[in-house]
């Protein structure tokens, strides 16, 4: 679908295409119903949201859309993309549920795993990589049949195609092979080439050639190395990471998407963040879980506020705590940074459930407000808490004197090969975005903290309020996100918000109250609310107390525990799923960046922007992105592993 939407609006203007419809019997709802689908479906690199994961399909008729298409030029010209949209139509259209939402295949849809792999599939696997000392992050997983035994193929995203090993393990065959998606990879490895001889430092020559051997070989070792280079590469002016790196849209939450963002940082805005870096030790003492359960040694790392240039990826965050390595966040150290153009891109629009008061609160500081929680989640919430482990032949703790905080018996750790991803797996994501939200909620209501983004008396008490009414609010409106027939959490994000939802509401005496009502035309509707009084006295000890367990769980490597756990709060009963109604009936559009293009004119790099319309982010994509030959190629060989 990205071919033809590229092709069609290459070959032809969006006047033009929208002459032809308009010639063909469309109307102008009709094509701007088209547009909107072929913006978002670029804005996500794909038809399943970035953000809850969940399918949108186009709002125009499909015989419509296919003449449309079939009368563009480039239809004409490419046999490729016509037997492309015969093979998708109808699954581009399809709304059986098990095509609705991203999930194992016997539930929804990924193309990380073939359609007969299962989760205790990607278990055994889990086991064997374990055994191996091996993660899956640049990984996808075939399972086929030879001769009657069971193989595996892990597929390593790589240039080179080549044998890595082939083992039985278990009563099966295990393959790890390097060489998908080998000419898209090539492609990246030209232009690093040729980025070497611009590299402002070492560390950043170094850093770019061990991604060139990444992408050449699909050792992760090398791109292990490579974070290595660039969490050392402090203060650069233009700031950059490419690979495989967020693990959310996998459904066994191992494998991850392709990623890169270049951007420029804002000197100014992250001074604060360097003050807030240069005080963090002395602020980690104040989470509720102790020196034991907390690093050795805090490895302070560049944290800067970025103006995003271009993000490729299926979404764009406000802020980022990377390299996701666990030895190499616990150890050597990450970075941090907060996408300050992505927090200020606010739409004006009506805020849903709050009181006047409460919107006009909101409006005025949610910028603000978002900042720090973005400052605190990033740099404290996921720069902190140990994980205990065996290191080598020794633990990285002492056992005669650590202690479970809630049993108060000796504690257990990750065994050689194990990581909190392996561990944790699925849940990983969203239990790790829940603790450092929670991080954020708990240390807004310190007002050294608050001065520290420069904000002071009755503002930084207005800040903090708006902080914590923006995000426990969050976790009511997240409930859009919840996928009601599979029973499942389609966003790691979401599903963390609602939790802290739960947890701010269980704390009683009146902190948090949703009431069910109706609004002026008698439609349902609800009225949440937080009492600011009692942010301090009720609501900071029941998320620290909340975030306790979630760190002892953690730490000790509990995977039963913390799944409990989560689970338990995660649960949506029915008066949730009412709410979830509302919330769905009352939802606003979510939010499609416009990303800017840089162009080289007469040995001058000018930055190019597009209008904020769907016409703009097209537009946008289309200059941005040349060939799709290589694209479609692909695609094609793995249609058939996927049935297609």
């Amino acid at each position: 679908m990205f071919a033809i939407l590229h092709q069609i609006f290459t070959y032809e203007t969006i006047e033009e295409v929208k002459a032809r419809a308009l010639a063909s019997g469309w109307n102008e709802d009709e094509f701007t119903a088209f547009l909107v689908y072929a913006a978002t479906f670029l804005a996500n690199c794909g038809n399943y949201k970035s953000f809850g994961d969940t399918k949108f399909i186009p709002n125009v008729d499909q015989t419509k859309l296919t003449k449309l298409f079939e009368g563009s030029k480039t239809f004409s010209k490419n046999p490729k993309l016509q037997n492309a949209w015969k093979t998708i139509e109808d699954r581009i259209f399809s709304l059986d549920p098990k095509h609705l939402g991203l999930n194992f295949a016997n539930a929804g849809v990924t193309t990380y795993l073939s359609p007969n792999i299962t989760v205790d599939d990607t278990n055994l696997v889990d086991k064997f990589f374990k055994s191996k000392h091996m993660e899956a992050w640049n990984s996808r997983l075939f399972k086929t049949e030879e001769n009657g035994k069971t193989v595996y193929t892990v597929r390593l995203g790589a240039i080179q195609d080549s044998k890595i090993l082939e083992e039985e393990f278990e009563g099966v065959k295990i393959v790890v092979q390097a060489g998908d998606y080998s000419p898209l990879l090539a492609n990246v490895n030209k232009e690093l080439e040729k980025a070497v001889e611009f590299a402002a430092n070492d560390n950043q020559k170094q850093m770019i050639q061990k991604y060139i051997e990444h992408f050449k070989t699909g050792s992760l070792d090398a791109h292990k190395d490579a974070s290595r280079f660039w969490v050392k590469d402090c203060g650069p002016v233009v700031e950059s990471y490419i690979g495989f790196i967020e693990n959310y849209r996998d459904p066994a939450g191992t494998r991850a998407e392709f990623e890169g963002f270049v951007s420029c940082v804002n000197k100014e805005t992250s001074k604060k963040f360097q003050t807030l870096v240069s005080r963090a030790e002395e602020l980690l003492t104040r989470l509720p879980w102790g020196a034991e359960y907390e690093k050795d040694k805090f490895l302070k790392p560049d944290f800067t506020a970025l103006d995003v240039v271009y993000f490729g990826g299926s979404g764009i965050p406000a802020g980022i705590n990377i390299p996701n390595y666990d030895e190499i966040r616990q150890n050597e150290g990450f970075k941090n940074v907060s996408l300050g153009n992505v927090i200020s891109a606010i739409p004006k629009q009506k805020v849903e459930f709050l009181s006047a008061e409460d919107e006009a609160m909101f409006k005025k500081y949610f910028k603000e407000s978002f900042e720090v929680q973005v400052g605190l989640h990033e740099l404290l919430g996921h720069g902190s808490g140990k994980l205990f482990q065996q290191d080598g032949e020794k633990l990285n703790f002492d056992k005669t004197k650590v202690k479970h905080l809630i049993t108060g018996e000796p504690v257990t750790w990750y065994d050689k090969g194990e990581t909190w991803s392996s561990k944790f797996g699925q849940l990983g994501n969203a239990y790790e975005e829940c603790r450092a939200e929670a991080v954020g909620y708990y240390l807004c209501c310190y007002p050294d903290i608050l001065q520290i983004f420069g904000f002071e008396g009755q503002v930084a008490e207005d800040v903090k309020y708006t902080n914590w009414l923006n995000e426990i609010r969050a976790g009511l409106v997240c409930l859009e996100f919840y996928q009601a027939d599979a029973k499942k959490w389609g966003q790691a994000h979401s599903w963390a918000r609602y939790v802290l939802l739960r947890v701010a509401l269980a704390a009683g005496q009146g902190f948090v109250s949703i009431e069910e009502c109706v609004d002026e035309n008698g439609k349902p509707d609800l009225k949440f609310s937080l009492d600011r009084t009692k942010i301090d006295s009720v609501g900071k000890p029941a998320i620290g107390d909340f975030l306790k367990l979630l760190q002892v769980y953690k730490s000790t490597g509990d995977f039963a525990g913390g799944s409990k756990l989560f689970n338990e709060w995660g649960a949506v009963d029915s008066k949730a799923a009412r709410w979830r109604e509302i919330v769905i009936s009352r939802r606003k559009p979510r939010r499609i960046f416009v990303q800017s293009n840089t162009v080289l004119t007469n040995d001058k790099v000018e930055l190019k922007n597009y209008e904020a319309t769907h016409a703009g982010v097209i537009q946008s994509f289309v200059e941005r992105y040349q060939s799709i030959e290589e694209i479609l190629n692909l695609w094609e060989k793995d249609a058939k592993i996927f049935g297609l």
